[in-house]
């Protein structure tokens, strides 16, 4: 696929106007005060595996309105702390999986806590958490898109958001972390999930790699791909509530978190990625707040993450003095 989107010169100058709801800041204040009131304790319990060099922990924390959330703590064995440590959160319709899957931020020294993600792992990866809504939220399309999409404080990324949140509490009350050296990361739904920590759960910085959740009439305007393609699917049929479904992305547009973000960030784009597209991805960038700095891929498509994107992140962690040094142990 050739590059579909704006040029390179208009992406960097791409800063379309944000339209934000006026409670925006009392519903996220609100829905993350009274989840931190009702948590309780994080959990971490050992658990078998075949690791030599690592060691992980099964974790059961307190996510929305105190809903139990699954999730991984990986560190490297022996060492004493504090650690850096990478709360990770993962993209979209892929689960925590196994402890083999997360083996890379923990081999190079860091304490990695990757949150699974409620109600998806059944696509790529599997998941172990269920989503909790005792309310209902109505009809809506295969997926977790438009999943109670009628109602802010009904939508499920009202729920994801909040998780992400206090896993990042979750990651603070572990002994071996640094509570100022907590790190927010992701890939695509995650990098969406990244911003809105950033901008919620204040980490000392941010890598926000292909970002969703950002700019929504811009991506159904010029995307067929899921997971954009499952809200028009539901405005086919819904077609009367076409203003309520774009009231309540408002609440969850990544450029609204991003313009109250202000640790430093490393975002990534890859100029084909026709899931998360690059004027979406740039949209989000340039409304970020803090210090940034984002990597072009010019013939990436999604997968623009890649191993060298790891080295980057990386290399970007330790110019912030966010790194692990020498181990640690």
């Amino acid at each position: 696929m050739a590059q579909f989107d704006l040029t390179l010169e208009a992406l960097e100058a791409y800063d379309p106007a944000r339209s934000e709801p006026e409670a925006f800041e009392v519903f996220w204040e609100t829905t993350i005060a009274a989840s931190r009131d009702l948590a309780a304790p994080p959990r971490f319990e050992t658990v078998d595996s075949p690791l030599r060099t690592i060691d992980a922990l099964d974790v059961t924390f307190s996510g929305f309105m105190g809903q139990p959330i699954k999730g991984w703590f990986l560190a490297p064995r022996g060492a004493k702390g504090p650690l850096p440590t990478v709360v990770e959160f993962i993209g979209y319709g892929g689960g925590r999986g196994v402890v083999l899957d997360w083996l890379a931020w923990a081999s190079t020294g860091y304490a990695h806590l990757v949150m699974d993600t409620r109600g998806q792992g059944a696509t790529w990866r599997r998941g172990d958490t269920s989503d909790v809504d005792p309310s209902g939220t109505g009809p809506q399309i295969p997926g977790v898109m438009t999943r109670g999409i009628l109602d802010p404080s009904t939508y499920y990324y009202r729920r994801l958001i909040a998780d992400a949140v206090l896993a990042i509490d979750a990651a603070r009350a572990h002994p071996l972390v640094d509570p100022d050296r907590v790190i927010a990361a992701g890939i695509s739904q995650g990098g969406g999930l990244t911003i809105a920590a950033a901008a919620l759960g204040r980490p000392a910085a941010a890598i926000a790699e292909v970002p969703f959740m950002s700019h929504f009439r811009r991506a159904l305007e010029i995307t067929d791909e899921l997971p954009y393609e499952e809200i028009r699917r539901f405005l086919k049929t819904h077609r009367a509530d076409e203003a309520a479904v774009f009231r309540t992305l408002e609440y969850f547009d990544a450029r609204h978190f991003a313009a109250r973000a202000t640790q430093p960030a490393l975002f990534s784009v890859g100029l084909e990625d026709k899931i998360t597209p690059p004027s979406t991805v740039f949209a989000a960038y340039n409304a970020y707040a803090g210090p940034k700095r984002i990597r072009v891929w010019p013939y990436n498509g999604h997968e623009a993450q890649g191993v060298d994107q790891l080295v980057e992140s990386l290399a970007f962690l330790d110019e912030l003095g966010l790194g692990p040094g020498p181990f640690e142990g």
